[in-house]
């Protein structure tokens, strides 16, 4: 057995010597938690999780490390629930669902596009019946509808691309993680100017990231108070199931096939392997690859790994290598996508 699998198994076994003892009892704090939504002309995708935790304490300003840190691990503590009966309801068309094993939940609600109100449709995820006790719960989701003025979208990564993370550096990193908070951290200088530019209040951006999904709050949040462009920001499970983790490439994949009408940029950072997922993408889509922008954050620049896919698919779709957002706007201008 495999990494992978042992912790996975480890983890199932815990939760499940947990739901034992709590079966009989009545969640305290159950939470509906939907996720960003999309869709389009071939339905639309909503995600979420169901818990039994409170909400999450609004960050404010100027309060102190730990206040931060236990925000963090409340994120990560999670008492999940599993076998929810849930219904999804968007644009008039409703799904029935039930959570995971690890408390979350997927679908996809064949919405008629003529129900869809661009930019945004506000849909909602409810409690179908009872769940031990428990009824009469349901939470709001807010699905990104692209206007059929939207010339492309966008497609970017989130840590070391908009977020200055250090992802190379795993101790920073964690640190960051665990002390940071959406009013705190900090993006790229230019990327939030840069992005709006692109976005143009018409184009959608949607946020691919490895991140897990326990930081959705705090991503949502940073891309608001950075003043980023709002969309979608699809993460995935922290130790994923025993058949391995959630691979970036299936995300964007989602996207790309939900919008088919639309052309895409795609915008990653050079730390881990965002160049060869795209340069994977751009060969499986011919066509609808506008632009590939990689930040360079490499701690070893001359490692040839990136440089190794750029030429991949060859000279049709457009390759830049640079260390600062100025560089991409550059040449974003120079195509035209500004």
């Amino acid at each position: 057995m495999d990494l992978q699998r042992l912790v996975v198994t480890a983890e199932r076994a815990w939760d499940g010597a947990r739901l034992r003892r709590r079966r009989s009892r009545t969640p305290e704090h159950f939470r509906i938690e939907p996720y960003i939504g999309h869709g389009g002309q071939k339905g639309v995708v909503v995600r979420g999780r169901v818990l039994d935790n409170p909400m999450e304490a609004e960050t404010v300003e100027g309060e102190g490390v730990g206040a931060a840190v236990r925000r963090t691990l409340r994120n990560f503590l999670t008492d999940e629930l599993p076998g929810v009966p849930l219904e999804v309801t968007v644009g008039g068309a409703t799904v029935q669902t039930a959570s995971d094993p690890e408390g979350y939940f997927l679908v996809r609600v064949p919405a008629p596009p003529e129900t869809l109100e661009s930019p945004w449709t506000r849909g909602r995820v409810a409690l179908r019946g009872s769940y031990r006790g428990t009824t009469g719960h349901s939470a709001a989701v807010d699905v990104r509808v692209p206007s059929g003025d939207a010339r492309f979208g966008i497609v970017s990564d989130v840590d070391d691309t908009i977020l200055q993370t250090g992802v190379q550096r795993a101790g920073r990193m964690v640190l960051q993680t665990l002390t940071g908070s959406s009013l705190t951290r900090t993006p790229f200088p230019g990327a939030a100017e840069l992005y709006r530019d692109l976005a143009a209040d018409q184009n959608p951006v949607f946020y691919v990231s490895s991140s897990p999904w326990n930081l959705h709050s705090f991503l949502v949040g940073f891309l608001r108070h950075r003043g980023f462009p709002l969309g979608p920001v699809l993460l995935r499970d922290l130790l994923g199931t025993w058949r391995g983790r959630e691979q970036k490439h299936d995300r964007i994949r989602e996207v790309l096939d939900l919008h088919p009408d639309l052309p895409f940029v795609l915008i990653g950072d050079s730390g881990e392997h965002d160049p060869e997922i795209y340069a994977d993408i751009v060969r499986e889509h011919p066509g609808r690859i506008l632009a590939v922008y990689i930040r360079e954050v490499r701690l070893d620049p001359g490692d040839g790994r990136v440089e190794k896919v750029a030429d991949a698919w060859g000279p049709d779709v457009p390759f830049v290598l640079a260390a600062d957002t100025e560089a991409v706007r550059r040449h974003a201008h120079g195509l035209g996508l500004l």
